[in-house]
């Protein structure tokens, strides 16, 4: 594991500084659920996409991937931009999304697609 500095600018560049921010501010905290923020931190940005082995955009593209197979839009929108921070392009999300209907099915590749094709007309990256 890797320590807190670097797992912080793992999540700042992924995710932006007020994800970043918020999973710091969660030390400490006494509200309920309030330490997912650390296990967050410390296993996720710390833990895994600090790890040797594969680069960021490698890892955003085994990322879009799993969140494919396990329907998870709400994950997906967050992770589409992660992966064109980390590099992945425009056409290798798409081609993901493709790979996807081989091993997750067609309606998840669906559901997949529209969730990319509304964030990255959202920042202006597609028409």
């Amino acid at each position: 594991m890797t320590d807190k500095a670097t797992g912080l600018k793992i999540a700042a560049d992924m995710m932006g500084q007020e994800v970043a921010t918020a999973l710091q501010a969660s030390a400490g905290s006494t509200r309920f659920g309030g330490q997912l923020g650390v296990l967050a931190l410390d296993h996720v940005f710390c833990g895994i996409w600090a790890r040797p082995g594969l680069d960021l955009r490698s890892r955003s593209l085994v990322t879009l991937g799993i969140l494919i197979a396990l329907r998870q839009p709400e994950e997906l929108k967050v992770h589409v931009m992660a992966a064109i921070r980390n590099g992945c392009t425009v056409k290798e999300i798409e081609e993901a999304i493709y790979h996807a209907t081989a091993y997750t099915g067609f309606p998840a590749a669906v559901q997949a697609a529209a969730v990319a094709d509304e964030v990255l007309r959202a920042q202006g990256l597609i028409q």
